[in-house]
């Protein structure tokens, strides 16, 4: 069962990896003001930023699968 579901969440994060241009107002405003190497520096450390976060959640439930996993046997 719950590999069923682990499968379904790994290609639905897979597939919806896409280029994406997340800017905050400031951000937009001051990118939009500069060059495209500045902009481009901007969206590539926001995406930096993003990567983390998801890192951390993948990390908290790959455990609990683990611990699921354990107490089963």
């Amino acid at each position: 069962m719950y590999k069923k579901q682990f499968f379904f969440a790994f290609c639905l994060f897979s597939l919806a990896i896409e280029t994406t241009a997340a800017q905050c107002a400031m951000c937009k405003a001051v990118v939009e003001t500069g060059d495209v190497s500045m902009a481009e520096g901007v969206n590539n450390g926001i995406s930096y930023l993003m990567v983390f976060p998801y890192l951390l959640i993948g990390a908290l439930f790959f455990t609990i699968y683990r611990y699921n996993k354990k107490s089963k046997i």
